[in-house]
């Protein structure tokens, strides 16, 4: 085939995955309309002192209407109520409830209690097309919080047309548990150990991160410098230094990443780039050091912590901000890729 022909047949196919996807979302709009009603119906007579009874009678009768039809359970149907409860009087939520499948919604509704966090979890199922198994797996890795605590001078050091997408590009702690290292272990072991499992690694880091190189050899008059990683993040169109530590975060390592991102942009960011930024990843961090330390820098420098376990510290969701200022945060979030989209139609 030529590649007139090669191009016919990709528009054809194009157009079928649209109208299936199409079709597969209007079919999702009709069943959570349905289950909103349902849910709705069971509620009121809940508030009408009916007890708990009525559903399991309820859920008999619809089966043996409905033979065929699955989603009439007992605990499907509590489900519903639960939505339509919990749901219907958040201004924020309400408008998302159609946006996504059931199933991601009672995964949403058992593992996440706070409605900004529901919020999150919904949008960003929605516009990254998780399964339900990685909507899952965010939660459990706490996907929300990391992006709202992250420590960078970004909001100080970057112009305004990028400076908050890239203040959500940095997690506050990246989750290595795909990692096979004993507890003790090396920068460079822990630097060869991500770069055995690159794809993970970049995942884990987010989807507009591609990589360069690691052990990136730069030279300033006539000694050479070896950044750990060079990534590039796609939207952002600049290149981003790691460095990693094995250590806690230490003051003197924020003078080696201005030292590194002088360099780069002078002799390897192209013409047409943004300025290069830098991500410090540390076993841990001490916030306080951490927030002097980057408010004197001229150069843009978040710090994060890794983990090999997916389990959050203690009361680390005591460290978030108000629901305001979360809500602001999910806002500049999902306004920004929803323009990142927009700009490559």
């Amino acid at each position: 085939m030529n590649n007139s022909q090669l191009s016919f047949i990709a528009s054809i196919k194009e157009k079928i995955r649209l109208a299936q996807y199409e079709a597969l979302k209007a079919v999702n709009t009709h069943l959570i309309n349905l289950y909103w009603d349902i849910g709705k119906d069971i509620s009121g007579k809940q508030a009408e002192s009916w007890g708990k009874s009525i559903v399991p009678v309820l859920s008999s009768e619809l089966q043996k209407e409905f033979p065929g039809i699955s989603g009439f359970s007992v605990s499907n149907l509590w489900y519903m109520a639960q939505f339509y409860s919990e749901y219907h009087d958040v201004e924020f939520l309400e408008p998302l409830v159609r946006e996504i499948s059931w199933s991601k919604h009672i995964a949403i509704m058992k593992k996440c209690k706070d409605t900004q966090e529901r919020r999150f979890y919904i949008m960003a199922t929605k516009k990254f097309g998780w399964s339900k198994n990685v909507l899952i797996n965010q939660i459990g890795n706490k996907t929300y919080e990391k992006y709202l605590l992250g420590q960078t001078n970004y909001n100080t050091t970057l112009p305004e047309n990028i400076r908050k997408q890239a203040i959500l590009a940095v997690k506050d702690e990246y989750t290595f548990d795909f990692l096979d290292l004993a507890d003790e272990h090396s920068e460079r072991e822990l630097e060869s150990a991500l770069m055995n499992n690159i794809r993970s690694f970049l995942l884990e880091m987010g989807n507009q991160f591609a990589f360069i190189g690691n052990q990136f050899k730069i030279k300033a008059g006539k000694k050479e410098y070896f950044i750990d990683l060079l990534l590039y993040h796609r939207s952002l169109h600049c290149l981003v230094a790691v460095e990693l530590k094995i250590g806690e975060f230490q003051p003197e390592y924020k003078g080696k990443m201005e030292f590194y991102l002088t360099i780069l942009n002078e002799k390897i960011k192209l013409s047409d780039e943004n300025d290069s930024i830098g991500i410090i990843i540390c076993k841990e961090k001490d916030r306080t050091i951490v927030e002097y330390s980057l408010r004197t820098s001229p150069m843009p420098i978040g710090v994060a912590t890794y983990t090999t376990s997916p389990k959050l510290p203690k009361d680390y969701k005591k460290l978030l901000p108000d629901s305001k200022a979360i809500g602001e945060k999910i806002d500049a979030f999902f306004e920004i890729n929803e323009d990142h989209e927009n700009a490559k139609e």
